[in-house]
């Protein structure tokens, strides 16, 4: 299936608000659009298997700002796996990047549209191994 650009765009931006709000002093905007992104109903598997729900991973970002100075996260590899009404089943490689140090997961993640916006509703991260590690 074809990546629509627009929902990759929407992937990155998260990416790179959340490398934000952990690497940097971030201003609280950054945390309102990353809190805005997340569906009323967002829940997520973490890579060590724990479900979070929005309101869980929202306390825990909060106090988490600023805690990775120079953190980045790329992501790459985005693919669209199924898309029904308003629902869309996407998949990707997000790596953090902090220092020498890479940290890989494969995220699969559901999210609900409007047409014109995109909510994250859940995701599943699996630990992965960093591309170039060993």
């Amino acid at each position: 299936m074809s990546m629509n650009p627009e929902l990759a765009e929407v992937v990155a931006a998260l990416h790179w608000d959340l490398a934000e709000w952990l690497g940097s002093d971030a201003l609280p905007k950054v945390f309102d659009r990353i809190s805005g992104a997340l569906d009323e109903e967002f829940t997520s598997v973490v890579t060590t298997g724990q479900a979070v729900d929005r309101e869980t991973l929202l306390r825990g970002l909060w106090s988490a700002r600023n805690l990775q100075p120079g953190l980045e996260i790329e992501v790459r590899d985005i693919r669209e796996l199924a898309r029904s009404g308003n629902l869309i089943v996407v998949r990707f490689v997000a790596e953090n990047m902090l220092a020498e140090t890479r940290t890989g997961r494969t995220v699969t993640a559901v999210l609900v549209t409007d047409g014109r916006t995109y909510q994250w509703r859940t995701v599943h991260e699996t630990a992965a191994p960093a591309e170039g590690a060993g």
